[in-house]
């Protein structure tokens, strides 16, 4: 298997950068938290997956976010790799047009729309690639990984 060493960098960057805004930090924030000198700058860089991130200094700043770096590095491989064709997420489209969150609204049409042009005994279920994840995201007004969580969150409940 061929690792697209950019692409997971910028995952990995997108992965740290969400968490840090979840948690209402600005860089300067987080860049106190840490235990070592990062400049804002190399923080930066992290973040755009522009440049490569130690093992010791992703577990620090994993660390200064409170999270584990094996969950980061997890969802991270799940967004690269996935368990679909390389990176589509699998949705049923039946479980997004029954959750009522206002957020996903934008979501929520689409996919009605999908369930229409449906011929009968035809598959609930698409495959949703990055670039589709990020778009329905930016609909959606959520980051593309709060995005994923939550269409996971559906999948988990509709298998129950």
């Amino acid at each position: 298997m061929q690792i697209d060493t950019a692409a997971y960098q910028r995952v990995l960057g997108d992965e740290l950068r969400s968490l840090r805004k979840q948690r209402g930090w600005t860089r300067k924030e987080l860049n106190r938290r840490l235990q070592s000198d990062i400049s804002l700058q190399t923080l930066a860089t992290y973040e755009l997956g522009t440049r490569q991130c130690s093992v010791v200094r992703l577990v620090e700043i994993c660390t200064a976010l409170g999270v584990p770096a094996h969950q980061v590095l997890a969802r991270v491989h799940e967004r690269v790799f996935g368990d679909a064709p390389a990176g589509h997420l699998p949705i049923d489209l039946t479980s997004v047009v029954t959750d009522g969150r206002p957020q996903l609204l934008p979501l929520r049409r689409w996919a009605q729309g999908r369930l229409a042009q449906l011929v009968p005994g035809q598959s609930t279920e698409v495959h949703l690639d990055l670039p589709a994840l990020e778009y329905m995201a930016q609909l959606c007004q959520l980051s593309t990984v709060e995005l994923i969580r939550t269409l996971r969150e559906l999948d988990n409940h509709g298998h129950r």
